[in-house]
């Protein structure tokens, strides 16, 4: 079974979530006979497709590797929200001062780490909806933890067991795309996967990515605190968006107090002593040093195919835009479909659903 992601800090939210998205003593069922469907991949594109499968009477099987949840649950949706909420929070208090003359305590600030664990908290509450248990007892499906192997057109192995289908959904999702300049990986950036395990709030925050995660997460910080900074190479944030849209947020983020960088072309990265400094030229060729505790990459994502056995299963797939589907999310094997981030242009979760 391959590792799983790292939870920090371990308290009991964050011994709650993994008892029930990946219980330690669960034991996987032992396959008979032959599955109506089979689901690899249990975030928001697998879970709705199992549930709705087993409750019109299906015999089901769902595959999940890590934690059942997916992005939504774990490192998306859920605690990328908390955080927004907590930020909001925060912000709404500063204006309530301006506006209503509601009096702050001088100095007063928001304490980051109190933030993350609310966060943790409502994550770990929110988690039972999404367990193995829940999907077993409750919803009928067999839950097996482990990784998915097609080794036909109609058969799967996990953990060395093979299961047979006459039909399966690959959902198997996609992670955050790191671009290869020269020392990033070397200074440990932070993405949607890891950023959520802060426990102390980082003084500068650079961001990479200036599309909605890069945005939502930048303003989150930047009201909890940080000084935050926004690297992209388009020529405004939100670059799918309308640029009236994008300029409102823009707008906001001057107010207050989000440095924003369009256009610009990132170079190097490097480790000096104890800070983090990206090398970039800007939209005139200027080059400049922005120096951060931490840098948070947010600049797209990658389809999960790698290791599954796709070939065996007869599933055309591509390394950078993942599993080849039709409009209605056929493979080009028949009796496979595909749904959410590996197989999806729009990458997130209501497009899964």
């Amino acid at each position: 079974m391959s590792e799983l992601p790292a939870l920090r800090p371990l308290d009991a939210h964050n011994q709650t979530l993994p008892d029930n998205t990946h219980p330690a003593d669960w034991v996987n069922p032992v396959p008979s006979g032959r599955y109506n469907l089979v689901v690899v991949g249990a975030g928001s594109a697998g879970l709705i497709t199992a549930a709705v499968a087993a409750g019109l009477g299906a015999r089901v099987a769902i595959v999940e590797r890590h934690y059942l949840g997916g992005d939504c649950l774990n490192v998306g949706c859920v605690p990328s929200k908390g955080l927004i909420r907590a930020s909001r929070m925060v912000s709404e208090a500063r204006r309530a001062q301006r506006e209503l003359g509601l009096r702050l305590a001088d100095g007063a600030e928001p304490d980051f780490s109190l933030a993350m664990e609310r966060m943790r908290r409502v994550r770990a509450h929110i988690s039972h909806e999404d367990s193995a248990r829940r999907y077993r007892d409750e919803m009928g499906a067999e839950v097996y933890l482990g990784e998915a192997r097609f080794t036909g057109r109609d058969t799967l192995e996990v953990e060395g067991a093979t299961l047979r289908f006459s039909r399966a959904v690959i959902a198997s999702g996609a992670r955050p795309f790191l671009p290869p300049i020269e020392g990033l990986a070397e200074a440990d950036p932070l993405t949607n996967e890891t950023v959520f395990n802060l426990t102390q709030r980082p003084r500068r925050l650079a961001v990479v990515g200036g599309g909605p995660i890069g945005c939502e997460l930048a303003q989150a910080f930047r009201r909890l605190g940080s000084e935050v900074t926004v690297m992209h190479a388009d020529a405004h944030l939100l670059p799918r968006e309308d640029p009236e849209a994008a300029a409102i947020v823009l707008a906001r983020f001057r107010e207050e107090g989000v440095q924003v960088i369009d256009g610009c072309r990132i170079e190097k990265v490097e480790k000096r002593a104890e800070e983090k400094v990206v090398r970039l030229r800007d939209a005139d060729d200027a080059v400049r040093e922005i120096s951060a505790d931490e840098i948070l990459v947010a600049v797209g994502r990658v389809p999960n195919v790698e290791g599954m056995g796709l070939e065996a299963a007869g599933v055309a797939f591509d390394a950078r835009s993942g599993v080849e589907v039709d409009d209605h999310l056929r493979t080009s094997n028949p009796k496979i479909f595909a749904a959410g981030d590996v197989c999806m242009d729009w990458k997130f979760t209501h497009a899964a659903d």
